[in-house]
């Protein structure tokens, strides 16, 4: 099944943008001054995501939050937009009501539950999308939708159109995509992944961990350059055979930061058991990115098939909240 759901992502992007476009948001009661994206997980990353896409552009802050609790200093001036697929994580439900007490403006994406209750409740803005698949496998219909709401109240522009390019470019690539895909997923199947990008394209860094730790079930690390150059480099010193390198490239990352990235491969492959570039496609920021969480997303599976392992199955994580559900 996830195979199915990791080759529909662009008729999914298409999907979103056709809910995005038949969406009756209404106007906002206050001005913002900044805005909130709270949302864990698969429900989350596009929050991380979208808030790297908009730094070149939106002229306010985007704050992220994966937990319980809220910023002190959200009010009736912060724009909250909560994003659960299933509507009921307890995280976003914490954050969520203490929204509410705070007297922020709030818009709901999720598929339904708690969430869709509290946002029909209060008349808050939503925008429902599909539900009853793994949030992971949803993230174009939450990432859309996070696009839209930007471009629809005019904190930036562009967005969705970029969103409808890059579906156009994942359905002209899809051969393509999974070649490479199956082709890398066979060299890092049973090494410990370690996946270095620009700061600016962190969000998909993570996505590809993630995705790699769910689908996969095998354990690895992200981190950015130029951050890693003041610590993590140092630790490259043992030789680690086991280790397999991926250096996400972007043809307009920054030049310094570029040339940042060409040094520490030529370290890191001195160490390291492989070290792989892997590069973008794309004509702007949001298609590079939907083209790397497309490639990323058909590498775990790939690398899933290679390791014998089911990549839908997550028991632990099942356990984790079942024990989580005993305390209340």
């Amino acid at each position: 099944m996830m195979k199915e759901l990791i080759a529909s992502f662009p008729e999914q992007l298409e999907e979103a943008i056709s809910i995005y476009k038949s969406a009756h948001l209404k106007p906002l009661k206050n001005k913002v001054s900044n805005i909130l994206i709270s949302g864990l997980g698969g429900s989350g990353i596009g929050g991380s995501i979208v808030a790297e896409i908009a730094q070149a552009s939106v002229k306010i802050p985007i704050i992220i939050v994966k937990d319980y609790s809220l910023p002190a200093w959200v009010n009736e001036n912060t724009l909250v937009i909560i994003s659960s697929y299933s509507g009921n994580t307890e995280e976003t439900l914490q954050v969520m009501e203490t929204a509410i007490a705070a007297n922020a403006m709030i818009i709901c994406i999720t598929s339904g539950g708690k969430v869709l209750e509290l946002a029909k409740e209060n008349d808050f803005n939503y925008i429902q999308i599909p539900g009853g698949n793994p949030p992971r496998a949803c993230l174009g219909y939450s990432l859309t939708q996070l696009c839209g709401i930007l471009d629809f109240y005019e904190f930036s522009s562009g967005f969705i159109t970029s969103v409808e390019n890059g579906m156009k470019l994942l359905k002209s690539e899809r051969n393509q995509i999974k070649q490479e895909a199956e082709a890398l997923a066979k060299s890092i199947a049973f090494s410990t992944p370690v996946i270095y990008t620009s700061s600016g394209f962190e969000g998909i860094a993570i996505r590809f961990r993630q995705q790699l730790n769910e689908n996969a079930k095998m354990l690895c690390w992200h981190h950015v350059v130029p951050e890693m150059n003041h610590n993590e480099l140092v630790g490259w010193v043992d030789k680690s055979p086991k280790i397999a390198a991926l250096f996400l490239r972007n043809e307009n990352d920054y030049y310094r930061t570029a040339k940042r990235m060409d040094i520490c491969k030529e370290i890191i492959s001195q160490i390291a058991g492989k070290t792989i570039e892997i590069n973008s496609k794309g004509a702007d920021t949001i298609e590079q990115m939907l083209y790397w969480i497309h490639l990323g997303d058909w590498i775990s599976w790939f690398v899933s098939v290679e390791r014998n392992v089911d990549a839908m199955e997550i028991n632990v994580i099942n356990r984790l909240k079942g024990e989580l559900a005993d305390l209340k």
